[in-house]
């Protein structure tokens, strides 16, 4: 706030360039490749964006011609399949079922596949699961990609927030990056949810078509913002404040699976959540919808949840 309120005194309240400031696409790169293990140039292939969900858009639209088939793992957040429909883009759901850590079976990635699929959509850590799969796993996913011609899309805001081995990039593999695409932000790993700023990491071929949405669509990010995240991204005690921040989540975690423990209701199944801050309840045996527990819960106990189904159809009943 301090940085981003100086910044505006200063005079940087006016136009700043569709690509974002060269200091934070600096920044960006930087923290990609400290956090990451990635490297990207900031000149050519990075593009800063109006939040996670234009980065995400940009990309997008930068690939997908209508028609365009787009396999979405299902349960997943609700904006990357309605962003692809919006686009005129064909949404299959493949299933990424609970027995399986909501990670899908590559046979049903094979299944869904058709003639006309272009690019997976991964979200990693999950929202809403907390589900990341292993470096083998995506290793194995990004041969799959390259064996049928795909795009990755890996949507990576949760990437901060983990309670275990840190997850892997869908970027940090030798020669994937002419056909992986990262989206990301500040809004979860800094607390920066209203602020509105994100980035694209892209081949250069692709930023230059995003350059072209971005710029018909938010002409670009307000400059004061831009220099509180690129303070935000690159200041050591800040990085120090993101640790604790996560160590919080961790606490509050570890509380919820404490009460589940002492509670032990057979009616509710808690599975620890590897990654972001949420719990996906598993409430299936009841045997009732997941909107009919959310209704009654919050009748009755006045505490709001969100139904699993709003997630997908594999998300029924959490």
């Amino acid at each position: 706030i301090d940085v981003a309120f100086k910044a505006m005194q200063s005079g940087l309240t006016h136009y700043g360039p569709s690509t974002g400031t060269v200091e934070l696409r600096n920044a960006i790169a930087a923290k990609l490749k400290r956090d990451e293990g990635v490297t990207y140039d900031p000149a050519s292939e990075i593009l800063v964006t109006h939040g996670g969900i234009h980065a995400y858009y940009l990309a997008m639209q930068s690939i997908l011609n209508p028609g365009d088939d787009v396999l979405i793992p299902d349960p997943s957040w609700a904006t990357h399949s309605n962003m692809a429909i919006m686009l005129r883009g064909n949404v299959i759901r493949v299933p990424a079922p609970a027995d399986n850590g909501f990670i899908p079976h590559f046979d049903s990635c094979l299944k869904a596949l058709t003639p006309k699929t272009k690019v997976i959509v991964l979200n990693y850590p999950s929202n809403p699961t907390g589900a990341y799969p292993s470096r083998e796993y995506l290793q194995r996913l990004q041969d799959f990609a390259k064996e049928h011609n795909l795009w990755i899309v890996s949507d990576e805001v949760y990437g901060s927030l983990y309670y275990g081995e840190r997850p892997t990039s869908a970027a940090a593999f030798d020669g994937v990056k002419e056909r992986t695409i990262l989206v990301n932000s500040l809004s979860k790993s800094y607390a920066m949810t209203g602020w509105r700023v994100g980035f694209l990491a892209a081949p250069a071929r692709v930023i230059e078509n995003a350059i072209k949405a971005g710029q018909n669509s938010i002409t670009c990010v307000a400059p004061f913002i831009q220099k509180a995240a690129a303070f935000a991204l690159t200041d050591p005690a800040i990085q120090e404040v993101t640790t604790t921040m996560r160590a919080a989540y961790a606490r509050r975690r570890e509380l919820v699976l404490r009460l589940a423990h002492e509670l032990e209701c057979d009616k509710v199944l808690v599975t620890p959540p590897q990654g972001a801050f949420y719990f996906f309840l598993d409430f299936r045996p009841l045997k009732m919808t997941s909107v009919e527990i959310c209704e009654r819960i919050l009748e009755e106990a006045g505490v709001g949840l969100v139904p699993g189904s709003a997630f997908g159809d594999e998300g029924e009943g959490f």
